[in-house]
C-alpha cells in the first residue's frame, strides 16, 4: 500500500502548485519514486507535475468519474513510494448538485482515498488569524483529516513567529514556513498556467521550487504524516479506445489531452499516431480515427490556417473516416477562426462552425451530454461526462446538434457541439464515457 497526501488550500492561488513542484522534485531527487494526482478536470497542471516527477499525473474527479475509474487511477500509485494529489480551488469547492461520487471538491478525494490533507496557507497580511482559517477547515468536515498546514507568502522572521503561535494555540502542525518569494511565480493564462512545454528553463524552475522546499519545509515530517490507500483490489476499469489506430493532434495548439484517457488506449492496445498540424504534417493515412485535442489554437491561428497539406488530408480522411475535435479541436474544424484582434482566419472547413475571440465569454463547468448521433467510436446514445472551458464565442453553428448537454445541476447548455457527415466536434473534453 503506498502513503499519500493531498496538497490543498483554501482558495486558489495561494502557491499551493509551486509546493505540490518543489515537493516532487525534491522526492524525486532523493530517490522516492512519486505518484502524482490532479483533482478535478485540470489538462494543464498534469503536465508540470509530470516534469517535477517523472511520471504521468492522473486527474481524479469526483463528479465525472465512477467510482470504479476513481480507484483505478488511485492505483497507479502501487508501484510508487508516494503518492501526492493537488487539490484545485479551495479545499470544499465544488458544485452544487453531486454526481455519483461527489461534488468535484477535492475533499471528496482525500476523504475517498483516506489521504491527510496538508493546507497551503497564504498569511499575507494577516497573522495569529490565519489559524481561525486553519481550524474551521479542520472542522468543517470531520470526515477530512487535516494534517497541518505550510505557511505561505511569510513576511519577515517576527511574521512567521506569531503565524506559528497562532497555529500552536489550536493545536495545528506546522510544516513549514515559505518566505515571500515573488520571482517563483509561474506565468499565468486564462485557462491557468502557461503551459509546461512553453518554458524553455521549466526544469531548471522546478528544481529552484525544490530546493526552496527543502530549506523551509520539514519534508521527512510531511513524508511521515501520509497515510496508505489499501489498492481497490478487482479487475481495474479502462474505457475502451475509439479506435484501434488513433491519429492524435499534438503540439502547442493540441495538447489538451487527459492521461487518463491516453492511458485508456494504451492499456487497450491502441496505437497512437501523434502529428502536429502547426508543422503542417498530415494524419496517419491507415488511422481509423482522427482525434484534434483542446488547446490554443487562437494563439497560432495563422499558422493552421496555411497548414493545406495537414487540411487537405484531414478532409481526404473525412470521407470514409471519423474526425472528432474537442474544444480548440472543435473550432479548427469549422470554417474560420476570429482571433482577438477581429481577424478572421480560415480553417478547416469540415463543420460550418465559426468561433470568434473578439468577444470573449468565459464557459465553464461540468457537462453531462447524450450523443445524438456517433461520435468517433461512441454510439447514439452514448452518455459522456466532461468540463468545458473556454472564451469563445459562437458566431455561427448551421450543422446538427451532437448531443443534448446540460450542466452540472442539469440545465440544458447552449452549446451542443455539432456534426456533419463523419466529422464532429464538441466544446466539452470527454472524461469519462458510458455506453
Amino acid at each position: 500500500m503506498t502513503p499519500g497526501l493531498l496538497i490543498a488550500a483554501p482558495a486558489s492561488g495561494t502557491g499551493k502548485t509551486t509546493v505540490m513542484l518543489g515537493l516532487l522534485r525534491a522526492l524525486r531527487d532523493d530517490g522516492i519514486v512519486v505518484q502524482p494526482f490532479k483533482c478535478g478536470p485540470d489538462y494543464i497542471d498534469p503536465a508540470f507535475h509530470r516534469a517535477a516527477s517523472g511520471r504521468a499525473s492522473f486527474n481524479l474527479d469526483s463528479w465525472s468519474m465512477p467510482a470504479t475509474m476513481l480507484d483505478t487511477l488511485a492505483d497507479q500509485a502501487s508501484d510508487a513510494d508516494f503518492a501526492i494529489s493537488e487539490g484545485s480551488m479551495g479545499l470544499f469547492d465544488g458544485v452544487a448538485k453531486a454526481g455519483a461520487t461527489g461534488n468535484g471538491a477535492s475533499a471528496d478525494i482525500a476523504r475517498r482515498m483516506g489521504w491527510p490533507v496538508v493546507l497551503v496557507i497564504d498569511v499575507s497580511g494577516q497573522a495569529q488569524s490565519a489559524a481561525a482559517t486553519a481550524l474551521g477547515f479542520s472542522r468543517y468536515d470531520p470526515s477530512v483529516n487535516i494534517a497541518g498546514v505550510i505557511l505561505n507568502r511569510v513576511a519577515s522572521p517576527r511574521h512567521e513567529r506569531l503565524a506559528r503561535a497562532g497555529m500552536e494555540a489550536i493545536g495545528i502542525r506546522v510544516f513549514g514556513a515559505l518566505p515571500r518569494r515573488g520571482d517563483l511565480k509561474l506565468p499565468e493564462r486564462h485557462l491557468g498556467l502557461v503551459q509546461a512545454a512553453e518554458h524553455p528553463d521549466l526544469d531548471a524552475r522546478i528544481s529552484e521550487y525544490a530546493t526552496f522546499l527543502r530549506a523551509n519545509v520539514d519534508i521527512a515530517a510531511l513524508r511521515g504524516a501520509a497515510t496508505a490507500h489499501p489498492p481497490a483490489g478487482g479487475e481495474p476499469v479502462w474505457h475502451r479506445p475509439p479506435a484501434q489506430r488513433i491519429a492524435l493532434a499534438r503540439d502547442a495548439a493540441f495538447s489538451f489531452t487527459y492521461s487518463h484517457v491516453l492511458e485508456a488506449w494504451h492499456r487497450a492496445g491502441a496505437e497512437i499516431r501523434p502529428f502536429s498540424p502547426l508543422a503542417d504534417e498530415p494524419p496517419a493515412a491507415d488511422a481509423e480515427l482522427v482525434w484534434l485535442p483542446g488547446g490554443y489554437p487562437e494563439l497560432h491561428a495563422g499558422r493552421l490556417a496555411e497548414a493545406r497539406r495537414f487540411q487537405t488530408a484531414l478532409a481526404e480522411h473525412a470521407t470514409t473516416r471519423p474526425v472528432h475535435g474537442e474544444c480548440g479541436g472543435y473550432m479548427v474544424l469549422g470554417e474560420g477562426l476570429i482571433d482577438a484582434d477581429g481577424v478572421h482566419h480560415r480553417m478547416a472547413g469540415l463543420l460550418g462552425l465559426v468561433t470568434s475571440y473578439a468577444h470573449r465569454k468565459m464557459h465553464l463547468g461540468y457537462r453531462r451530454a447524450t450523443l445524438l448521433a456517433p461520435m468517433g467510436g461512441f454510439d447514439t446514445g452514448a452518455m459522456l461526462t466532461g468540463h468545458e472551458f473556454h472564451y469563445s464565442t459562437i458566431v455561427e453553428q448551421p450543422d446538427s446538434a451532437l448531443a443534448t448537454v446540460t450542466d452540472a445541476e442539469g440545465n440544458a447548455v447552449a452549446e451542443t457541439g455539432s456534426h456533419r457527415g463523419r466529422v464532429t466536434g464538441s466544446f466539452f473534453h470527454l472524461i469519462a464515457a458510458t455506453q
